[in-house]
């Protein structure tokens, strides 16, 4: 006796192709959205139809957009002269909630893992090499994560970008969150964070 509908069943299989998404979160996501309106679930299903049709990559950046260039590169107010290398678009939307950063930006769509089969060349480092003697950029802020991946990136890129004449390549530091207790932090963090000092 199958006690899960079919059907369900099948929309609990497709959540749990999403990433961080177990078998219990599937289910409360399938079960919501059958117990809201028909037309709520349609509309939703609509607009999952249509996002790889509305959505492209910007020639430019690599962020993903309605609109080539994207709104960002599109912006005059922002200096084209400093890129920050992100792995991926939710990195970017994380800088840009800051307010901060001014620049614009390159996204690379992955980080460096031969395990996993991603080289250099499944990554748009070549694309960020060639824009930054097209566009004259002097700063590179590589703001990938300090997992040994991202870390791996980063020095990669680094070490790509040397040959740059009068480019400046930076890294986003790493340090002690506001608010923790110094004798609580690990030891690479707290290294991290002596390296990344500034004056006070």
């Amino acid at each position: 006796m199958n006690v899960v509908p079919q059907a369900l069943e099948k929309l609990i299989d497709d959540f749990k192709r999403l990433p961080g998404i177990g078998q219990k979160t599937a289910t409360r996501l399938a079960l919501h959205l059958l117990r809201c309106p028909a037309e709520e679930a349609r509309t939703m299903g609509r607009d999952l139809a249509g996002l790889h049709e509305a959505i492209k990559l910007c020639s430019n950046c690599f962020a993903f957009s309605e609109h080539d260039p994207c709104d960002i590169c599109g912006d005059n107010r922002r200096d084209p002269a400093m890129v920050c290398v992100v792995e991926e678009s939710g990195d970017l939307m994380a800088i840009e909630k800051t307010g901060v950063f001014s620049g614009k930006y390159h996204i690379l769509h992955g980080v460096l893992s031969p395990m996993d089969g991603i080289g250099p060349d499944e990554l748009k480092i070549e694309a960020l090499i060639k824009r930054v003697h097209r566009q004259q950029v002097t700063e590179i802020l590589i703001a990938t994560s300090s997992t040994v991946p991202g870390e791996a990136t980063a020095a990669y890129l680094s070490n790509r970008l040397q040959g740059c004449s009068g480019l400046k390549v930076t890294r986003l530091a790493c340090g002690i969150p506001i608010g923790m207790d110094i004798k609580y932090a690990d030891e690479l963090t707290l290294g991290r964070a002596i390296e990344a000092r500034k004056k006070a």
